[in-house]
């Protein structure tokens, strides 16, 4: 399963750094706006301890993460809704991703250039949630449009669907995100088809710097006042430091505690980023281990065991018959399959059944 995850900022706020960070790769980073044209795309790892221990418990020759993409996306301005700052191709990139990463510079410093001038994280995040929420709204008003000619002939549907648009049209113009808005089950999938901006998850990347004057620690309310305005939207935040997250890459792995340390990093930043970057796209994890191979498999939360077992390979959905499930926690704390089928650990489960995170999974198939 590939899912995206557009970073998404003003211009200058550490985008590119973090796209680095994240991905090992270098793109152009450049300490001036619009450095960043065409959307960069790279492949992460989800760090799992589950899946090393797996690893080692198999005593396996290939080890296969689960990922989450990253799409650079370039800095949003004022305007952008009506194409300022190349708006319009930046707002369809931002259509095209199943999440949006909103990185906000969260740090005082005078010698580092900010659009705006003042360093205020919500007034920058306002600037790019009003140019969503413009977009979405642009796009709810032509809907409805598009809906009054079989709303007066009475159609159910049409009705129906009018009704939704208009809850998003009131939301957006109160300056709500829709993401924040609460639907009926029978509500959602008319929501989705219009593939609002503002619908989909984000989570703000909080950018700070290691021994700089960050937010968090000025108790001037900048910062507090920040974490209530992203509750507010319906959004999370992690923060985290993306210059020294990058300069990690270049640090042995063994190094890379002691040189945190060293500079004062606190958290574990990049981790706790790409881990929540997960959880927020609503995708967990199950695995299958053996000698050959560890993989650890990527489905959406809620998903049955065929479902499951379509991750490997088309065939196993259709074909399903059942399952052989146990908790990494319990198969390790076995010591053996052997083990743990003797503990009566290992359970049969059948085509009904919703895979839990962190299942260790063998199918069977017709």
């Amino acid at each position: 399963m590939s899912l995206q995850i557009g970073i998404v900022g003003l211009p200058n706020v550490g985008k590119s750094t973090l796209f680095c960070a994240l991905t090992k790769h270098e793109v152009a980073v450049e300490n001036y706006p619009f450095c960043t044209i065409d959307p960069s795309v790279g492949v992460v790892p989800v760090p799992d301890a589950r899946l090393d221990n797996l690893a080692e418990f198999s005593n396996t020759e290939k080890k296969v993460p689960a990922i989450v993409e990253f799409v650079d996306i370039a800095g949003l301005v004022k305007g952008a809704s009506e194409g300022e700052g190349l708006g319009n191709k930046f707002l369809s990139n931002i259509r095209e991703v199943d999440a949006i990463l909103h990185t906000v510079r969260f740090f005082d410093d005078a010698d580092v250039i900010h659009v705006s001038g003042d360093i205020d994280p919500i007034k920058d995040m306002e600037v790019i949630n009003l140019e969503l929420m413009l977009s979405d709204l642009e796009r709810v008003n032509s809907r409805i449009e598009k809906l009054e000619r079989d709303v007066k002939r009475g159609d159910k549907e049409a009705v129906a669907e009018e009704i939704v648009m208009k809850k998003a049209l009131h939301a957006l113009r109160d300056s709500v995100p829709v993401r924040a808005v609460d639907f009926t089950e029978d509500e959602i999938p008319f929501v989705k088809q219009m593939a609002f901006l503002t619908y989909k998850p984000m989570l703000y990347a909080l950018n700070t710097k290691t021994g700089g004057h960050n937010l968090q620690e000025l108790n001037d309310g900048r910062a507090e006042k920040a974490f209530e305005y992203i509750k507010e939207q319906g959004g999370q935040y992690v923060l985290m430091d993306a210059q020294t997250e990058r300069d990690l890459n270049d640090v042995a792995e063994d190094d890379k505690e002691s040189f945190r340390q060293e500079l004062g990093a606190q958290g574990e930043g990049l981790v706790d980023l790409i881990r929540k970057s997960y959880e927020i796209l609503g995708l967990m994890t199950f695995f299958t281990t053996g000698e050959k191979e560890t993989r650890a498999w990527t489905i959406k939360q809620g998903g049955t065991a065929p479902i499951a077992g379509s991750a490997i390979h088309n065939d196993f959905k259709d074909k399903f018959i059942r399952a052989e499930v146990i908790g990494t926690e319990d198969l390790l704390e076995a010591g053996s399959y052997a083990k743990a089928r003797d503990l009566g650990k290992v359970r049969t489960e059948g085509k009904e059944y919703i895979v839990k995170d962190g299942d260790v999974m063998v199918f069977l198939h017709s």
